[in-house]
């Protein structure tokens, strides 16, 4: 008993020799001691920029409205012109899934673009288009155009049904000031160029344009910079996307039922949401079916605009322009 207690006395009074062996070392070690003092600024500057990032939080929520276009195709509006500037650089989203053929088969006949890049995603059946510059083709289940009508586009867009089924969305996205007179251009993708992504379990991504993780979409060189995802998230499931500060970033829920934000706000099918500013966005799944929404995200132009129909410009006196060199037959500008 005395020699225990002896030893715990000891041991109390004296430095332990690992201690001081360890103190010693690294004084007389100076790529030791600079390499230690590296990895601790490394480590504490990233645990600052982690703290840091803030996850946006939903800004504004709205919910498509229905609407009729073109020649009597009846559609939801998921915002348009009565939402101006809110979602700029996007001017308008149409959700023109439909499980009666006479809502849609009258289609949108002949009619001009001007100022703005049209893309039309399709889920089901197909869209036959025609245009001035002679180009003609479909638009088949989910395969993307991204068309750039720049200086002028005179075209007909015609849904048609596969298998009695149809259904898909259009989006508007302005150009600036500095493109809105730039060349017509299509980039037409097939389903089977698209990157899929399988970002978690029970977590898909579809990558139209932009980037999520090392995946990079097929539409490029757009001047708004978007990213465009169509997300999966099944029950239970997360996901996490990176997103640009300033950026204009919202999403439109197309099925299921599943939170975009940390206050837990339940969203379904239809659902608008614009998200307040912040570094990246989340979702989670909640019900038994898929929660899928699309996400995009684009660099904001903060200039005037002027709408008419099917021509965005900047002035109202660019409208006149436009509208009476369309009466004139001088509205195209390439591809005569």
């Amino acid at each position: 008993m005395n020699d225990i207690a002896n030893f715990k006395t000891e041991a109390a009074h004296s430095e332990p020799k690992f201690s001081r062996f360890s103190y010693n070392s690294f004084l007389t070690l100076p790529t030791l001691r600079k390499s230690v003092m590296t990895a601790y600024i490394f480590i504490s500057f990233r645990s600052y920029s982690l703290l840091m990032l803030q996850t946006r939080s939903i800004g504004r929520r709205f919910s498509s409205r229905e609407t009729v276009e073109g020649a009597g195709v009846r559609l939801r509006r998921a915002f348009g012109y009565s939402e101006l500037p809110l979602f700029d650089p996007f001017l308008m989203l149409d959700d023109f899934r439909a499980d009666r053929p006479e809502d849609y088969l009258l289609g949108v006949p002949w009619h001009p673009h001007r100022g703005i890049e049209t893309v039309t995603y399709m889920l089901e059946g197909r869209m036959e288009h025609r245009d001035s510059m002679g180009n003609s083709g479909s638009v088949d289940a989910g395969n993307i155009q991204w068309m750039t009508a720049g200086s002028g586009i005179i075209h007909q867009e015609m849904p048609k049904p596969v298998n009695g089924i149809m259904g898909g969305f259009q989006l508007w996205v302005n150009l600036p000031r500095s493109h809105k007179m730039m060349d017509p251009r299509y980039q037409e993708i097939a389903w089977d160029r698209i990157p899929v992504v399988e970002a978690n379990s029970g977590v898909t991504v579809k990558v139209i344009c932009g980037k999520f993780g090392d995946a990079i979409g097929p539409v490029r060189d757009i001047v708004a910079d978007p990213d465009f995802f169509d997300v999966s998230v099944l029950h239970r499931a997360h996901f996490t996307a990176k997103v640009k500060r300033g950026y204009t970033v919202f999403a439109y829920v197309i099925g299921g039922e599943g939170i975009l934000d940390e206050a837990e706000t339940t969203v379904k099918n239809h659902d608008l949401v614009i998200f307040s500013d912040g570094d990246n966005v989340t979702a989670s799944g909640i019900g038994i079916k898929s929660f899928r929404f699309l996400l995009l995200s684009g660099r904001p132009f903060h200039e005037p605009v002027a709408w008419r129909g099917p021509i965005v410009m900047n002035t109202d006196a660019e409208l006149q322009q436009a509208f009476q060199e369309y009466r004139d037959g001088t509205f195209i500008q390439k591809g005569k």
